[in-house]
């Protein structure tokens, strides 16, 4: 059960180590923000894994605060995007 943690919490490292590569050297505002995106999911997963191997719910609202930025963060940026390619 160790080295499946283990795994898990490796490959999570490291996809959150390359959206912060993405955010950090973008070549446009629209990388950043999926990146951003892919970090906050990852941060979601990490938090689900932790409260599977540990058996509580305590951070489930913390959990739901992000989900909901994510979704908000998304939309709103969408928006921007669709009503700038518009005009």
């Amino acid at each position: 059960m160790i080295i499946v943690i283990a795994i898990a919490g490796l490959l999570m490292a490291v996809g959150a180590v390359g959206a912060i590569w993405r955010i950090i050297k973008g070549p446009s505002a629209l990388d950043r923000i999926i990146a951003s995106d892919v970090l906050v999911a990852t941060v979601m997963c990490a938090l689900g894994a932790e409260m599977a191997v540990n058996g509580h719910t305590d951070t489930l609202p913390v959990m739901l605060g992000l989900a909901l930025f994510g979704i908000v963060g998304s939309v709103s940026v969408a928006r921007f995007i669709s009503s700038r390619d518009d005009t």
